[in-house]
């Protein structure tokens, strides 16, 4: 393994992340901030408790797990694009890096970044909300496989793109619809029978089920299940990762 070149990919795609801090961190946690603000204080204060947790509470997983879906799309996305776009990709793939090498440093520098902003945004709601964690190594290891399973997809996305618009296209108009209909806000156990049936359709209320699970111990599906569906998503991920790169799909002029 060239763990060198792993090493430089991984650092340029980490040192873009610091010279575009508001962007990349500072946006984002204030954003989400906002849905602390608005929904935890305001709308929470008015709603009474969901298994147990106060409402304000109980959107923290949620609303980190958006944020996690996101980003790492948009990281990764980016990431493999721009070069794409400048034609660097070129020198990327006739240099002595294999294709897990290349996609071992863009994605583990995107599921960095996306990590350090579940961790902030963590850190952030414990100051708005009174927060614990019942499974924190489950809730590390359920932070680290969505990163890395959603920046395997932003990848693809990226190889995917043919312009700017289309690598926000899947993030804002699938991702996060997504997101918000997987019980970020709200269990679905809540909802009528049918809508509950078309809910467990949605692959996000496992990914939202499972980290809820974390935190408090309660989930709207079982652990196991949670943890298997995001298992079978980052191997479909993997799998067509190797098929763009055995087929050279979009990376061969």
């Amino acid at each position: 393994m060239n763990g060198q070149a792993i090493k430089a990919i991984y650092l340029f795609e980490m040192a873009r992340t610091w010279r575009t801090l508001w962007q990349s961190i500072v946006s984002p946690v204030i954003s989400t901030s906002l849905y602390f603000v608005v929904f935890g204080a305001a709308i929470g204060a008015r709603m009474q408790e969901i298994d147990g947790v106060a409402y304000g509470a109980f959107i923290v997983p949620g609303l980190i797990m958006l944020s996690l879906l996101t980003q790492s799309i948009s990281n990764a996305s980016f990431g493999i694009y721009f070069p794409r776009f400048t034609g660097t990709i070129y020198e990327v793939l006739s240099a002595p890096v294999s294709p897990f090498e290349i996609v071992t440093a863009y994605v583990g520098a995107a599921a960095t970044k996306s990590v350090i902003l579940g961790i902030i945004i963590l850190a952030t709601a414990a100051l708005f909300v009174p927060l614990r964690i019942e499974h924190p190594v489950w809730m590390l290891a359920f932070l680290v496989l969505t990163a890395v399973t959603f920046s395997l997809f932003g990848f693809i996305i990226g190889i995917w793109a043919d312009g700017f618009e289309q690598l926000q296209f899947v993030p804002m108009l699938v991702v996060t619809p997504l997101t918000f209909l997987g019980g970020s806000f709200y269990t679905i156990d809540m909802l009528p029978p049918f809508w509950r049936t078309v809910s467990l359709f949605n692959p996000v209320v496992y990914l939202v089920s499972g980290f809820r699970w974390s935190f408090f111990g309660t989930a709207d599906v079982a652990i196991g299940v949670s943890l298997a569906m995001t298992l079978v998503f980052l191997g479909l991920c993997l799998a067509a990762i190797g098929w763009i790169f055995r087929t050279g799909y979009r990376l061969k002029a």
